[in-house]
Parts: C-alpha cells; structure tokens; sequence
C-alpha cells in the first residue's frame, strides 16, 4: 500500500520526510540483513529431507499489506503445515474486518503451493479447518492446514520463477500502456487457476479515457482522506521503521533510510505519536506526489468476487500473487491501491464508488484488489524477517 512519511518539528513547522517508502530505491538504501531472505533458500532440498522449511523460504516473499508478514506456522505435524494469522500484526483502524489480512493469508498460500510444485510435491490445502472466523473480526483458529505427499503427476507452474524477482513498485509509472498481451497472460494466469474461479478482471486503459480518469480521480480522493484521517496514519506510524537499525531489527512494515529522516529521529524531534493536520504542508506535498503518479497511471486492473467470504477472500490472495507473478514476468510493475478498498466510515463515498464503477454492485459483490499496472524503473524488495520469526515454537 502506498504509504508517507511524515516529520513534525518543533515550533509547528513539518517537513515531508521521504518520497519512497517501503521500497526505498535500490538495495543499498536498505541494510543487507533486512533483505537477506530475497537470495532464495538455495537448490531443492533432497528427496530424504525436511522440505518445509524450503517451502516457507518462498512463502514469506509473498506480498501483504502494510509488510506486516502476519504469518504463523505450525510444524509440529509431519508432512504438514499449519497455518495462523498473528493477530498481534493487524490494521484495526484501516483493515477493521481483516479483509486484507486473509488476502495476505491467501498470497503466502499461492506461494507456498507454487513452490511445492516445483519439487514434486502436492499440497494439499483446508482452509479454516477448525471453523470459519466471522465477518466481524478473526479468531486463534487457523488460517489453513497444508498436507503435502510427494506427487508424481506434479508440474510445476512457470511462476514460480517469478516469486524471488516479484517487488510492489510505487514509482511513478511510465505513460506508455502495457502490451495487451501481457495483459492477457495476467488473466490467464488468474483465470486457469481455481482461486481465479468466479471472478472478474477489469482492465482500464487509454482505450477507455472517461473511465480512466474516474479511475484516477478515485485513487486520489481516497489517498486524501487516509492523509487527513490521524487515526489511519497514526496506524502507519506504528509500523514505520527509520533508519539501518531499526529496519534491520524489525524487518517488515514500513521502511525509510533517508538522512534527514534520521537525523531528526535521532534528535528527537520526529513523533510518531502525533499526526499532522490537515492542511499540513507534509500532507499537501504527499498528495501532491500520490497525484501525480495517480495521473500519469496507464491501467488499472480491479479484481472483483462475487461475494465476501473469508475463503474468497483467502482466493482473491491467491489470485493476486499469480496475477503479480505474470506480470512481473512480462516486465510489469504492479501496485495496489486499496485506499478506497478500506472499510472504514470516512471511505464510504470512495469505496461505493470503486464498486460502483467496477460493476460491483450486487449482493456481496466486492473489490477485493485494485491496482495500477505499468512499466516503471526497478525497486528493491521490502524487508522480510526471515522463516524462523514465522514458525511457532514446538
């Protein structure tokens, strides 16, 4: 998700503290350990060994909102793998129905499935093996159980080799609209799979320029009131991590190493406890920016269920990462915009009309992804905090 930052300095005054957060231009902005898990776990494990942990290696590259990485696995059952969400690694304020949490869920899911794939492996996935949590709020219950037996009519899936190259780019994006079939292939890759079984895709491009611009005019408005809502960018504020140590301690949420960011936190005079105002020239600047990138957007692809429940929501996960894993393969960038996805009162307007314009109207009808598409210069990854944060003890 597209996020600032933002400094509030002594005497009332504010400085706009990055224009890049989360993927901070190239791997050098970033301490190595934060980015260790992206060199891959190394060749497949022996036919006789543990493969599990091989498999998560690939999993927690997955993309989830905010990179909270609220993944946890039990190992205690051979040949399985349980899966929970961290309930401690949560957005209450701008996720209050954990919708994103289970498409993060479904996203590790896919990623996981694709890697046992590639060595033979068949997993075998129940979600919500011991109830489905309610629409309100998740439980302690999991997520999924994985049962994996090896496979002999196994074949592996061309996207696997994407997972490791896979970034969430927020850059501005290059006008030239993305091949049509590269688009198809995107498509296809959802649509072949069964995660991809009941839902539509909906490209928006130049072909269309009214719909386009309502597109554009969307992502702006809804990215202003997440700017000018203090409780929401309070709840950024929490996982925004600044400077080499604490990227390197955390390794999730959301980083930034610039030098002015870290000089005024080391002397004290960055809060994160406090939101500026609106109004706030740290916010005019971070809209300003959004704009532009909202303006020069050649495509939007919106995925759209025919309800919400929580294993569609766990699917439409699932889709998203083979639909990111295609394009990252024909050389597309891709970056979600779930601001006006959010179910949260100050959104309402947006969101209706996110819906409204995707043909989403209909009972349980929903958006579950919204994003731009397109070609932009190459981001590094985002921090990850390694496959044994994510295993619960035995």
């Amino acid at each position: 998700m597209e996020r600032r930052a933002f400094i509030r300095v002594l005497g009332g005054g504010t400085v706009a503290a990055a224009t890049g957060l989360g993927l901070a231009g190239c791997s050098a902005d970033l301490p190595p350990e934060a980015l260790a898990a992206w060199a891959g776990p190394g060749a497949a494990p022996a036919a006789t060994a543990d493969p599990r942990h091989w498999l998560l290696a690939h999993a927690i590259l997955a993309p989830h909102s905010h990179n909270l990485q609220s993944w946890l696995v039990d190992l205690r059952e051979a040949d399985a793998i349980t899966l929970y969400c961290d309930r401690s690694r949560l957005l209450p304020e701008t996720d209050p129905f954990s919708r994103q949490m289970m498409m993060s869920q479904g996203t590790f899911l896919e990623a996981l499935d694709l890697a046992a794939r590639e060595i033979g492996l068949a997993a075998d996935i129940t979600l919500f093996p011991q109830g489905t949590p309610g629409p309100e709020q998740l439980t302690d219950a999991p997520t999924a159980h994985i049962r994996l037996q090896r496979d002999q009519g196994s074949h592996p899936d061309p996207l696997f080799r994407q997972i490791l190259l896979r970034r969430t780019n927020r850059s501005p994006y290059e006008a030239r609209s993305p091949a049509p079939d590269a688009l198809a292939a995107i498509g296809q890759a959802v649509q072949a799979h069964a995660s991809g079984q009941g839902m539509r895709l909906i490209w928006t491009g130049s072909d269309q320029p009214a719909v386009l611009a309502q597109h554009r005019d969307i992502a702006m408005n809804a990215w202003k009131v997440e700017m000018e809502t203090p409780r929401t960018i309070l709840e950024s504020f929490r996982w925004l991590r600044v400077g080499p140590q604490e990227i390197a301690q955390h390794r999730d949420g959301l980083s930034i190493n610039a030098p002015l960011v870290r000089a005024l936190t080391a002397v004290g005079l960055f809060d994160r406890t406090k939101a500026p105002a609106p109004g706030d020239s740290a916010i005019t600047g971070q809209i300003k920016d959004f704009n532009a990138k909202m303006a020069a957007t050649p495509t939007f692809l919106a995925m759209v269920t025919p309800d919400n429940q929580r294993s569609t929501q766990v699917q439409a996960g699932r889709a998203y990462m083979r639909a990111q894993l295609a394009a990252t393969a024909h050389g597309l960038s891709m970056h979600p915009l779930q601001q006006a996805l959010q179910e949260y009162p100050e959104q309402a307007e947006w969101h209706r009309r996110i819906h409204a314009l995707s043909v989403a109207s209909g009972p349980g009808q929903t958006v579950q992804m919204w994003a731009r598409v397109g070609h932009a210069p190459p981001v590094a990854p985002a921090p990850r905090r390694g496959v044994a944060s994510h295993i619960l003890p035995a």
